[in-house]
């Protein structure tokens, strides 16, 4: 038996990665119902949005004290959303918190390689809730379905 099989029997959804020319993986996701584009960073400690998309995916923004810092860019100011629903194929988060700030210097890399900007990253606390697994050799993300009480 494969890790695919395995995975999907164990409450898995795989996700298609695109290796794209930075050698980040990009995968498609809605938020509150929004189609987007965004990175995969593992080295992100949080999900971001570009906070001038904040109104494109319905985001109720609030002021932050917490600075962000990433990819040559330090001490950037933020806002941060909660209660929000990310969607990553058949794998839902109801209750997502998304930071915001502007990935300007994110999308110009991206640009300058001759990648197409994102609205913004899937980090660390999204590949934790979903205990992920990266399959590299087969560019697929697995992420264990959550179960919620009603």
């Amino acid at each position: 038996m494969n890790l695919k099989n395995i995975l999907l029997r164990k409450g898995y959804t795989r996700l298609k990665l695109k290796k794209i020319n930075t050698n980040h993986f990009e995968l498609k996701a809605k938020l509150n119902g929004i189609k987007g584009r965004f990175i995969l960073d593992t080295g992100a400690s949080n999900s971001c949005v570009d906070i001038n998309l904040a109104e494109k995916f319905k985001l109720e923004v609030k002021d932050s004290d917490t600075k962000a810092a990433g990819a040559g860019a330090i001490g950037m100011e933020t806002k941060i959303s909660s209660q929000n629903v990310l969607e990553l194929k058949s794998w839902k988060y109801n209750n997502c918190h998304i930071v915001l700030f502007d990935l300007t210097h994110v999308n110009t890399a991206l640009v300058e390689h001759k990648a197409s900007a994102v609205d913004g990253i899937v980090g660390a606390d999204i590949l934790e809730k979903g205990k992920a697994i990266i399959d590299y050799k087969k560019r697929c993300l697995y992420l264990k379905k959550l179960k919620y009480k009603f």
